[in-house]
């Protein structure tokens, strides 16, 4: 169901930046901190289309939208993408690592080359993200991870390096967040669940069996974790930081 558009909108007059938000959870998280009044660029590696539907939604609502073209592996490419939006923007209030990709095969059959690129799309693109983002980042501003709840509990066979990185990124959290305190910027990971996205769909196979691990006995839509991302963008959140928060119907009760 798609979110309403808020009566209140938290975020107005903020620019926020999400990466990979073309396309499914990215998009819906792009989209929500719009309907909040945020206005929001964000990044995509191919496929121009998506990218241009999600503009013109948010533009739709009333809202401003920047769609980037960079590979969160291309450290050249994301940090040209962060200058990007703050100069559109003129600021740079809220960053959203939400790039990711996912390489399930048992460790045995593990590369060196799966190795490399997922440690560089899923933790070196969010480092270079991030710390380029705080050169235009203001006080008080919100740096939000997209993390997994598969790196507090891993129910499945062939996820070794998926949570690998995703228990990279927790743990970067915690320490960042004490970096970043005395500027009053927040620095949380959400650690979503089963959740029905292009890369793990609720319709799939290993749907059948990964559902059947959450209390609530069902996936959780793309919108339903980006209206907690934009909790955690909002002024109500300002005292939540360093944590890593499961947003997962159950799946690690």
């Amino acid at each position: 169901m798609p979110n309403a558009a808020p009566t209140h909108r938290p975020l107005a007059g903020k620019a926020a930046l999400v990466t990979g938000g073309s396309r499914s959870l990215g998009a819906a998280i792009a989209k929500r901190l719009a309907l909040d009044g945020a206005s929001v660029a964000f990044t995509y590696a191919s496929s121009p289309g998506p990218a241009k539907e999600v503009v013109a939604a948010i533009e739709a609502s009333g809202g401003k939208g920047l769609a980037i073209r960079a590979d969160a592996a291309d450290a050249v490419a994301v940090r040209a993408a962060v200058t990007e939006a703050a100069r559109a923007f003129g600021r740079l209030d809220i960053l959203v690592n939400n790039a990711g990709i996912a390489i399930l095969k048992p460790f045995a059959e593990v590369a060196l080359e799966d190795f490399d690129r997922m440690v560089a799309v899923n933790v070196r693109g969010l480092f270079v993200a991030t710390q380029e983002a705080l050169r235009h980042l203001a006080d008080g501003g919100r740096i939000i991870h997209i993390g997994s709840i598969n790196s507090d509990r891993i129910p499945f066979a062939g996820g070794t390096l998926y949570v690998l990185t995703k228990a990279a990124v927790a743990g970067f959290t915690k320490a960042l967040a004490r970096d970043l305190g005395p500027r009053g910027i927040t620095v949380n990971n959400v650690q979503p669940g089963p959740t029905d996205t292009d890369m793990n769909p609720a319709s799939s196979e290993f749907a059948k069996s990964t559902r059947q691990h959450t209390s609530l006995q069902r996936y959780a839509s793309t919108e339903e974790i980006a209206d907690f991302v934009a909790y955690l963008a909002s002024p109500g959140a300002s005292y939540v930081t360093g944590a890593s928060l499961a947003i997962d119907g159950g799946y690690a009760a």
